[in-house]
């Protein structure tokens, strides 16, 4: 399984916010804003900041995905 921040990329949008904002909304840093921005991992302390700061359930701005090719069983 992956994670995917596409859940965190639309909850920006709706609330009209972009990625720098979240930079000081939530005290994260620039790599782990790169690293979202590549679907890869972060601390679940970032997560939480990151929940934290936009009032949020951790499971609006992640979600896993099935890494698996189709046709694979």
């Amino acid at each position: 399984m992956k994670v995917t921040y596409k859940k965190l990329w639309k909850l920006l949008i709706d609330k009209n916010l972009k990625k720098i904002d979240l930079l000081e909304l939530a005290p994260i840093s620039t790599s782990t804003l790169a690293k979202l921005g590549k679907d890869e991992y972060v601390s679940m302390d970032a997560l939480v900041k990151i929940s934290t700061a936009l009032n949020v359930d951790i499971g609006d701005i992640i979600s896993l995905k099935n890494n698996t090719a189709e046709g694979d069983n």
